[in-house]
């Protein structure tokens, strides 16, 4: 929604006891990731949306009106697409996407820091869910410990990251969310490795009759009422990680004259040097996953024997998420 309309802030929390998960942009731990991370393979390329009304309890005053469809799709650019109370959007993309090593896409929302506090932030959020037909959903299995504070219409409030996960619009403006579709590993009737959909659906943010819920029953606490022409959440994009027959186009992070890579092309074995800790993975030009491998310092040995002749991409994601790629050749 329009930040601008807002007119006052408070602290919504403090991080306590609850504190379990990731930090706010910025701070030391965060899983953010930049909106210009060479990770990328891809954006979603196709949006529908159903805009929930301004305010859910009042529904003559209409329906929020920033953005169009089109606004949700390409780069995170800052143009917006606002859902209003449980509105929902659904995303859909050029190559279907894959579970790949760590985060699997990220979902750009345009909250804004608290100046007072880096710790805390006006959020805005979603429940994201996936699907492999376009039928059936999956939603990720959010957690809210943000406490049961009263809110004040017309109002901003700041929020603390460490007590959001799988919720997006957890990090601010120009920093995306990530999801791992590992963590949705065996779910009947969905294909982690075929994911053609991703689906938001606005959190209200009442702690009254309209309430949410998150995977524990908590009430999932964000602002509002937020009856304006921006009103609820707003999506600025959608990037993928992992994606059939694409590739990221650049390293974010780690550096090529530290990592060795020989012989390539090879017909046996392949060596990696590496400077610190990393997962390895192999797949196919169409992204699906052939090899996985955990990479100590020093000199790695692969076996590439029992593949096929042919290329393959290597990439290698170290504890923070930064990657590094190259194709490699098996003769």
């Amino acid at each position: 929604m329009k930040k601008l309309l807002f007119i006052s802030a408070f602290c919504m929390v403090q991080a306590g006891v609850y504190a379990q998960f990731a930090p706010q942009q910025g701070v030391v731990g965060s899983t953010a990731v930049s909106r210009n991370s060479g990770a990328f393979t891809g954006w979603a390329t196709g949006c529908t949306v159903q805009r929930g009304y301004a305010d859910i309890a009042d529904p003559s005053q209409g329906y929020p009106n920033i953005g169009v469809e089109a606004d949700a799709t390409g780069m995170a650019d800052g143009t917006l697409l606002s859902l209003g109370d449980s509105g929902v959007v659904v995303l859909t993309f050029a190559s279907p996407i894959y579970n790949g090593a760590g985060a699997d896409f990220a979902v750009f929302e345009n909250g804004f820091g608290n100046p007072s506090d880096p710790e805390d932030a006006f959020l805005e959020l979603a429940f994201v869910e996936v699907s492999s037909d376009g039928v059936n959903y999956t939603r990720f299995p959010a957690t809210s410990n943000t406490p049961i504070t009263p809110q004040v219409p017309g109002s901003g409030v700041y929020m603390n990251a460490r007590l959001i996960n799988n919720l997006a619009g957890k990090y601010i403006f120009g920093y995306g969310t990530p999801f791992d579709l590992a963590e949705l590993e065996n779910t009947p009737g969905l294909d982690i490795n075929n994911i053609t959909h991703v689906r938001l659906i606005d959190v209200v943010g009442s702690v009254g009759d309209h309430a949410n819920m998150d995977k524990d029953g908590n009430i999932v606490n964000d602002p509002y009422p937020t009856p304006f022409a921006g009103g609820g959440f707003d999506l600025d994009a959608i990037g993928a990680f992992y994606q059939h027959g694409k590739f990221p186009v650049a390293v974010t992070g780690i550096q090529q004259a530290n990592i060795r890579i020989y012989p390539n092309p090879t017909t046996d074995n392949i060596s990696i040097s590496v400077p610190d800790s990393y997962t390895a993975t192999i797949t196919d030009i169409t992204g699906k996953l052939i090899q996985q491998h955990s990479l100590a310092v020093g000199n790695n040995q692969l076996s590439l024997t029992a593949l096929a002749k042919g290329s393959y991409y290597l990439s290698l994601t170290d504890a923070n998420g930064n990657k590094w790629a190259e194709r490699i050749t098996k003769l």
